[in-house]
């Protein structure tokens, strides 16, 4: 895994073009239709993280086809955001919806047939609850545990302090996905390397997931809250935490702040490849980053659209297609020689399926397979 980004391209793309078996609706059917995209979300797509990498692969589609347009909205009332879909959905052809609050447009896809809808990070669903799939939406969700136990991993390998921990935005099932993976990581770090890591958690900034369990860890509250991430952060280093893993979307950007402005402490980046963000005088405080591919499979399902291929599907990407994992390209991480090959060893038993990190619907993060 010495350059996961070359094997996660291939990977997803493999996995996006041979996914799914549902009819093509009418609009598919024709090949090269000028395409005008719309992407919607809370926080902007230059967040640095999650919403840039989504808009990052419209940008890529774009590159090679000229007749194409995107409009990027921006909406910070999370309620308002499924409204905003409703309101837009006459003036474009497709609309690339980043993140959990946009489950609930399932009556927007079903009465919009000849509208299309690529949904990052979750399954979608009407206004009962219940579950949606149509030929005209393709949502990708993600083992985001897998990138998470990585994260712990390279924590617990590197902590000097002995006390690490992770900062989510909210408490929606991706969220709580890095949680539990990062505490697998760290507990089978401690469990079969022989690390001493403790996991820091602040009871003030606990989360309370979508079914109203405590889930623990430390939450901001939202995801474009950097000053509230800046008080987290600095609890935390104040604990005595020397790495934290960042999952907060803009919010994190608050926690790299405090970092920086901190001594020895490290953070580790989300979903995509962080590392110019860390950047601090002369060094970093990125360790390295989790990694989720969104960009590529965003792009190849307008490819799909535009092309006549496009095929609606609930698309579950991980390790087993390098869809997830985490940055060991020289130059962009600081992990030991030693960690990269510990890691790189857990990345195959993973891959297999030896270790299934925990997760918000499956196992407890000290109790998974491969733990014992």
């Amino acid at each position: 895994m010495k350059n996961i980004w070359k094997k996660v391209s291939i990977a997803a793309c493999a996995a996006v073009l041979t996914a799914g078996i549902m009819s093509v609706p009418a609009m598919a059917e024709e090949s090269g239709n000028a395409l005008d995209i719309c992407i919607i979300t809370s926080t902007g797509v230059d967040d640095g993280s999650f919403n840039q990498d989504c808009y990052e692969g419209i940008q890529e589609f774009l590159a090679t086809h000229e007749d194409c347009t995107v409009k990027d909205i921006k909406e910070a009332d999370y309620a308002q955001l499924v409204p905003t879909v409703e309101k837009s959905v006459g003036d474009y052809d497709v609309f690339v919806l980043p993140g959990f609050n946009f489950a609930a447009i399932g009556d927007i896809v079903v009465n919009n047939p000849d509208k299309y809808f690529i949904v990052v990070d979750s399954t979608i669903q009407d206004s009962e609850g219940n579950p949606v799939t149509a030929d005209n939406v393709y949502t990708m969700t993600f083992k985001e545990q897998e990138g998470g136990f990585f994260a712990g991993l390279a924590a617990a390998f590197t902590t000097k302090s002995n006390k690490v921990a992770v900062v989510n935005g909210m408490p929606f099932p991706s969220n709580v996905n890095y949680e539990y993976g990062f505490m697998s990581g760290v507990n089978y770090a401690n469990a079969k390397y022989g690390t001493a890591a403790e996991i820091v958690e602040l009871p003030s900034y606990a989360g309370t997931d979508l079914a109203g369990n405590n889930v623990g860890g430390n939450y901001v509250g939202d995801f474009g809250d950097e000053a509230t991430g800046k008080v987290v952060g600095e609890a935390l280093i104040g604990e005595g935490c020397d790495v934290i893993f960042v999952a907060a979307g803009a919010s994190g950007n608050g926690v790299f702040t405090a970092a920086k402005e901190a001594d020895g402490v490290y953070v580790i980046g989300c979903d995509v490849d962080q590392y110019d963000d860390g950047e601090s005088g002369s060094g970093n405080v990125i360790l390295t980053s989790a990694l989720k591919v969104m960009h590529t499979n965003v792009t190849k399902q307008l490819e799909a659209l535009y092309d006549g291929t496009f095929k609606g599907e609930d698309a579950l990407l991980s390790a087993d297609s390098d869809s997830t994992g985490y940055v060991s390209e020289e130059g962009r991480q600081q992990l030991s020689e030693d960690a990269l090959a510990k890691m790189a060893e857990c990345y195959e038993l993973v891959k297999s399926g030896e270790i299934i990190p925990a997760s918000a619907n499956e196992y407890a993060p000290d109790d998974f397979p491969g733990l014992k």
